[in-house]
């Protein structure tokens, strides 16, 4: 049975939200949370979320992290985007056999996992496992990371067309970092490139990308392990910059009281209030869907339209802020500058794109499918 209540996780981001933003200035400084934050991210519970209860896992909705990581992202975006990444990731590896469930949680539910969602690399079958090596770009979250989760194509066994791809753990150990993350945002989520040289992996920590996609878990029963990838893509990566517009609009209060006030200022405060609770009622109905399990065409396809469209919109909201702020609000030592390139920087994020992440499903739901 799942071990922790939503009050717990809610109680938990909030004290790691308060945690995080100490440290905030130094993570973006250095490009690395501090081992202080990183301790109470795996002790608030965000590895475990999505683990079954069978090994110590909350077993945890998708409503609940959601706003958990966006309390986070107000006091530090890069916190809040690996509390995310560490979360989804082990719902990832849910879908691995019954011996990579004991071999990943049997002793830890805590463990923390790293994810390539792209794949990279290449696999080539073997007697017992999978013989795998290349380079991965932007893991996030790797520097602190108990496993690796990657996709690489299957050389071989392509039956004349591209080659299928599979998803692998690999403990820490069996790869090595090279530490190539230089965005001038989110610089603490330590998106570094994974190398792996000719590493065995046996059949037991790896499974096909087809059960990403379809979200048919064969393992596990537990509802968050069976959702197609189409209705939750977004929301890993969409609700750390909610929580860092909620921070950058925190913040340009912070910077703007006790000075004069103008219209123009105030309608600016106002306008960007709005889009960011806009936001918020978008991808809040994503982590609802997803929770009651209304996996139709057309929901999964809106909930597609709704994470591209807020990070359009917390994009905006934040130009709007830094607007308002002035050249005063914009100086390194207030974190307002700081949460305006953390939600320009994760806005980018492929999955948060319109024509790679929403156009041509949304468009069929509101034109039909293409003649």
């Amino acid at each position: 049975m799942p071990t922790d209540t939503r009050d717990d996780l809610a109680l938990a981001a909030d004290q790691l939200r308060v945690l995080a933003a100490r440290h905030a200035d130094e993570a973006d400084a250095t490009r690395r949370l501090a081992p202080e934050v990183v301790a109470a991210l795996r002790g608030a519970g965000f590895a475990r979320h999505f683990v079954a209860g069978r090994f110590g896992g909350r077993e945890g909705s998708f409503r609940d992290l959601t706003r958990a990581v966006a309390t986070v992202g107000e006091g530090c975006a890069s916190t809040a985007w690996c509390a995310s990444l560490i979360a989804y990731s082990a719902r990832f590896a849910s879908l691995l056999p019954e011996d990579g469930h004991r071999a990943l949680w049997g002793g830890n539910p805590d463990a923390i996992i790293a994810t390539a969602l792209m794949p990279a690399g290449r696999a080539v079958r073997e007697s017992g496992g999978w013989r795998l090596s290349g380079q991965w770009a932007y893991v996030s979250g790797i520097d602190f990371a108990d496993w690796v989760l990657l996709c690489s194509p299957v050389v071989g066994e392509s039956n004349g067309g591209p080659p299928p791809a599979r998803f692998f753990a690999l403990p820490t150990g069996s790869y090595t970092v090279r530490e190539t993350w230089d965005s001038i945002g989110m610089r603490a989520t330590g998106s570094h490139t994974v190398v792996v040289d000719d590493q065995l992996v046996p059949d037991h920590l790896s499974y096909p990308r087809t059960e990403m996609v379809s979200g048919r878990n064969a393992t596990s029963a537990v509802p968050a392990h069976n959702v197609p990838f189409q209705a939750v893509g977004g929301l890993t990566f969409i609700a750390p910059v909610l929580g860092a517009a909620a921070g950058a609009l925190q913040a340009c209060v912070a910077a703007l009281t006790g000075k004069r006030r103008t219209p123009s200022l105030e309608l600016g405060l106002i306008r960007a209030s709005a889009m960011i609770d806009a936001a918020r009622f978008l991808i809040d109905q994503n982590g609802e869907v997803i929770d009651e399990r209304r996996f139709t065409p057309d929901e999964m396809a809106r909930n597609e339209r709704n994470a591209t469209y807020s990070a359009e919109i917390l994009v905006e909201a934040v130009g709007v802020l830094i607007a308002c702020a002035g050249s005063s609000g914009l100086a390194e030592a207030l974190p307002l500058q700081r949460f305006w390139r953390d939600v320009v920087s994760a806005s980018s994020h492929i999955a948060l794109k319109y024509d790679t992440a929403a156009r041509r499903n949304y468009s069929a739901v509101l034109l039909g499918p293409e003649a």
